[in-house]
């Protein structure tokens, strides 16, 4: 009788799922989230598209070519000589190249910004895995949760269906009166109602779990505890506050700031460019007779070919003050940013503090009530054998059977917060990766779509995990 309850709490997920699901451990949920939810993948999409911000301001290094060509045609009459005209055809063809040779430092400051984007893209990517990972644990241990309250609510319901019968054999006797037989239909009417309750959370925990790893739960089992976690909360607010994914990214944030202000500066500064061009030139006029017997003949057919090479330098002196007042707000701007990132510090702080004091109170929380439980299963017997001989009531049975439960339930409940908590401290501190957590799958790298697209002059194909497989 003393086991009973913990055995129910311990296998409630094994009578709640259905005798031909397959089993599915924490890992196994992670790892099919992380190769296939959706929010991940749009993520990684973003940092590829984020990725061309760097080519995109590399390429005014380079030059720009271009080829252009124009057939004209045209027809004179003329008065002073009768029966006399003019055919006029020429062709013309451009080669063209602009070189900037120097933009006022926008070129370096526009690069610079762009890296700092894409490292700010990575640490959200980072976030988004974290955030992600963390709902997927959070909604198999609902899961969890919600078989072993239904189970627990279940055998309640049972439980208070016999102590009715009893109770009803007991009345018929003269043992016990009709407010009796009340309070023990009564406390069937609650059961059954937390039991629909209890089945109604584990539907929608499943619908959740659907919706984050990409199937059903199989049957789940109790993860292990996390044996890489900050040994203090000191050292939680240290690893937050440096390694939380948010403060990285604002970090970078502040720093593409930063360089929003050099390159609105950049454009008060002296530009050199250079322009070289080659064109040809083919036809002439041409004098025909306008009556029978025509004869054409050629006056002239020209060919020329013109070749320039110009060095501009332009130097801004006033362009209505827009360029005066970019530079004000690109420096609010990073003022902005510089505060955010302060902001996102306190937050990663907090967020680190408050799972490391879930986690002790949970934890704390799981001694107690598996205590109470013990404490709860002996009264509960006592009290039944002291109704046996008349010292104790109906109602009395009822309440220690209520207490039992909601000891119970209370254990699987801290259960689950002591699981949620340990890897909310994992995110908190930047921890709850893939990676870190040793999952079995090909980590996603963001560098290797980086390198492939930095140095490009050509081309449109994106990588197989861009959406167009590689078209």
């Amino acid at each position: 009788m003393k086991t009973a309850g913990l055995a129910l709490i311990s296998l409630g997920m094994s009578l709640a799922a259905p005798a031909f699901a397959s089993a599915e451990s924490l890992t196994d949920a992670l790892t099919a989230a992380y190769g296939g939810n959706p929010a991940l993948q749009a993520a990684r999409a973003k940092l590829r598209a984020q990725d061309e911000e760097v080519p995109q301001a590399l390429s005014n290094w380079r030059p720009s070519v271009t080829l252009s060509g124009a057939v004209g045609d045209s027809v004179m009459r003329g008065n002073y000589v009768p029966n006399l005209g003019e055919h006029n055809m020429q062709q013309t063809y451009t080669a063209a190249l602009s070189q900037p040779v120097y933009r006022g430092g926008q070129t370096e400051d526009q690069t610079a910004q762009a890296k700092a984007d894409v490292q700010a893209g990575r640490a959200q990517l980072h976030n988004t895995e974290q955030t992600v990972l963390l709902n997927v644990v959070t909604a198999y241990e609902d899961v969890l949760q919600g078989q072993a309250l239904v189970a627990l609510n279940r055998n309640n319901e049972q439980v208070m269906t016999r102590d009715l019968e009893a109770t009803d054999d007991r009345f018929k006797v003269g043992e016990v009166t009709r407010t009796d037989v009340a309070q023990s239909q009564s406390r069937l009417s609650g059961a059954h109602a937390d039991l629909v309750r209890a089945e109604g959370d584990l539907k929608a925990a499943t619908a959740n779990y659907l919706a984050l790893v990409g199937h059903l739960p199989g049957t789940l089992t109790d993860p292990a505890p996390l044996n890489t976690l900050p040994g203090s909360v000191a050292e939680a607010r240290d690893l937050a506050m440096h390694d939380n994914p948010q403060v990285v990214a604002q970090g970078y944030a502040a720093e593409a700031a930063r360089h929003a202000v050099d390159l609105a500066t950049d454009k008060l500064k002296p530009r050199v460019s250079l322009d070289a061009s080659e064109t040809n030139m083919m036809g002439g006029p041409e004098a025909y007779i306008l009556q029978p017997p025509s004869s054409n003949f050629v006056v002239a057919n020209e060919k020329s070919r013109v070749s320039t090479a110009t060095l501009t330098l332009t130097v801004p002196i006033y362009q209505q003050g827009v360029e005066y007042s970019d530079i004000r707000q690109q420096k609010n701007l990073a003022g902005e940013a510089r505060t955010q990132l302060d902001e996102m510090r306190r937050d990663a702080v907090d967020s680190a503090t408050r799972a490391w004091e879930n986690l002790q109170a949970a934890r704390a929380r799981i001694t107690s009530y598996s205590a109470q439980i013990k404490a709860a299963q002996v009264a509960l017997e006592g009290v039944r054998k002291e109704n046996e001989v008349g010292s104790r009531t109906v109602l009395d049975v009822l309440n220690a059977e209520q207490e039992l439960l909601a000891s119970q339930v209370n254990l699987v409940a801290a259960r689950h917060d002591s699981v949620v908590a340990e890897f909310a401290l994992k995110s908190a501190v930047g921890q709850l990766t893939a990676r870190s957590l040793g999952l079995p799958v090909e980590i996603y790298d963001p560098i290797k779509h980086y390198d492939d697209v930095r140095g490009k002059w050509f081309g449109t194909s994106a990588s197989p995990d861009d959406g167009d497989g590689g078209k």
